[in-house]
């Protein structure tokens, strides 16, 4: 297994902000991927999106504390987990706050409102008539695929590779299932079956993308930041997973496939974590 991380330093090179370009790069690829496979999979059963949305968070969860919080603490704040649990804290209150101006992405799709989310007719400063469902529903998904960009570049920027190509493999990998189910309820919304598989790419590319490249830059100019954006980035993930993922997958019926699959997800993300790390 070490090979791949030898193989992803020939082709990015050595430089971490060259890496956390080709990070981000990879990571909104396979969120293409996972938006494309309504082409062919044309109508995935709740049960079966429920299950890979569980993968996912499950993915993302053990990956938020062995690649992000808990290197933080030991290796880059030495010992001290202040710095990194106050960017935990600053990006759980980053995502709350954003929640307060874009609606939640499943209110969006399913018209379920929830009584502590946003309400577009007052909390954007545009009229609402002239906010249309596709617009919110872009702004709302959008908002959260910002963490994961951010979590890929400030992987690399720390100079860990080991550490963060299992972080980078982790985001790509549950953002085919999250692509997926998001390209599902778009289309039930209404939207192009074809139109948005080929959006999502670009819509998770121009945000992922040049926040892998920002996280890097920043964390290898301004050290200190480091556990501080480690933080932040594994707080704003675990706000997604617990506010919007988790809950949204214990709505149909189907709360036991969900369970497993985050089981599944944590067991495959420590497996990595430990083969490449």
């Amino acid at each position: 297994m070490v090979s791949v991380v030898e193989l992803f330093v020939r082709i990015a090179g050595e430089n971490p902000v060259v890496q956390g370009l080709v990070g981000g790069i990879v990571i909104a690829t396979l969120n293409l991927l996972g938006a494309s496979l309504v082409l062919v999979w044309r109508d995935p059963s709740e049960r079966a999106l429920d299950g890979a949305l569980g993968f996912a968070a499950g993915v993302m969860l053990a990956a938020a504390f062995t690649s992000l919080i808990i290197p933080g603490i030991e290796q880059y704040s030495g010992g001290d987990p202040i710095p990194t649990l106050v960017g935990v804290v600053l990006g759980v209150v980053f995502l709350d706050r954003a929640d307060g101006l874009v609606p939640h992405a499943h209110y969006l799709l399913t018209g379920n409102r929830r009584t502590d989310e946003a309400d577009p007719s007052t909390s954007l400063p545009l009229e609402n008539e002239r906010l249309t469902p596709v617009i919110l529903f872009i702004l709302a998904i959008t908002l959260h695929n910002m963490p994961e960009g951010l979590a890929v570049g400030v992987g690399f920027g720390s100079g860990n590779v080991e550490n963060a190509i299992p972080l980078m493999l982790a985001i790509g990998i549950q953002n085919v299932p999250e692509g997926l189910a998001v390209s599902v309820a778009a289309i039930n919304a209404g939207l192009d079956r074809r139109f948005y598989a080929a959006f999502a790419g670009l819509r998770s590319g121009a945000v992922e993308i040049p926040l892998a490249v920002l996280g890097a830059l920043a964390v290898s100019v301004v050290e200190p930041l480091l556990p501080y954006a480690m933080g932040f980035a594994a707080g704003a993930m675990l706000f997604v997973i617990s506010d919007e993922i988790i809950p949204e997958t214990h709505t149909r019926g189907y709360e036991r496939i969900a369970t497993l699959g985050v089981m599944a997800g944590v067991i495959v993300m420590l497996y990595l974590d430990v083969s490449l790390g």
